[in-house]
């Protein structure tokens, strides 16, 4: 007849001695403990961690112990998913026999494992950055390829942005009395002033007053040498010769 209780008390011992910084007894009955499971240091100096609780039942190791993840550090759920199936797929393969040990070392290898993804995963991160940068020089290098299209968007964009900067330019100057605008840019700027002069010729009309006085004195000029009926201008000519 097994002696269940003697078993158990030999594989607790066992764990003991194997994992001394790690194990810990929870209660005597009934026999309950925990064991720390650590992966390998990653590459930054990450880890991924899980307490194991187990606790044995009566008729163990001829029946299964209950188990379950009391702590976890850097563990996803997936993973934790992961680790309960490999206990229970473990437990059933090793049934008759003490097994603590070799469920251990199970969980011990899966978390060294998502150490090693998780190390991939940010090489192939590394790698798809290194790629992206590469392009992005490429395309840095090579330019936009010019087409006809493209060229005349760009040209009608240019231009108004051009014009754009000389009217605020422009304006900032007058608004400063710097610049003193040509007819020519007075013209440009109102099509009003080709019909003012006209219009003001219009609206006069025969309306146009004259200050006779201006012209009072006219009657004291002299003006006897063009009134004379002898004056002669070629006779002054003749007497020079």
């Amino acid at each position: 007849m097994t002696d269940y209780a003697e078993e158990q008390r030999n594989e607790l011992e066992a764990i003991e001695s194997i994992y001394p910084d790690s194990f810990t007894v929870l209660s005597e009955n009934p026999v309950s403990f925990t064991v720390t499971v650590t992966s390998e240091t990653g590459e930054s100096g990450e880890t991924v961690e899980a307490t194991l609780k187990f606790t044995y039942v009566e008729r163990y190791p001829d029946e299964p112990p209950l188990w379950e993840i009391s702590s976890q550090e850097n563990l996803e759920d997936a993973d934790k998913e992961d680790v309960l199936f490999l206990l229970q797929q473990q437990a059933e393969e090793n049934l008759g026999m003490v097994m603590i040990f070799t469920l251990v070392t199970v969980v011990q290898e899966k978390l060294n494992q998502i150490i090693d993804v998780m190390k991939l995963r940010r090489d192939e991160e590394k790698l798809r950055k290194e790629k992206e940068a590469e392009e992005a020089e490429k395309v840095a290098f090579q330019g936009t390829v010019v087409t006809i299209e493209n060229f005349l968007k760009w040209k009608a964009q240019f231009e108004l942005e051009m014009a754009e900067l000389r009217r605020k330019s422009q304006k900032e100057e007058e608004q400063a009395g710097k610049v003193k605008l040509t007819g020519k840019q007075l013209f440009e700027r109102d099509h009003n002033l080709d019909t003012s002069d006209i219009q003001f010729l219009e609206d006069a009309g025969n309306n146009v007053e004259v200050d006779e006085s201006l012209f009072q004195d006219m009657e004291d000029l002299d003006l006897e040498d063009e009134e004379d009926p002898d004056f002669d201008p070629l006779e002054m000519g003749s007497d020079e010769d």
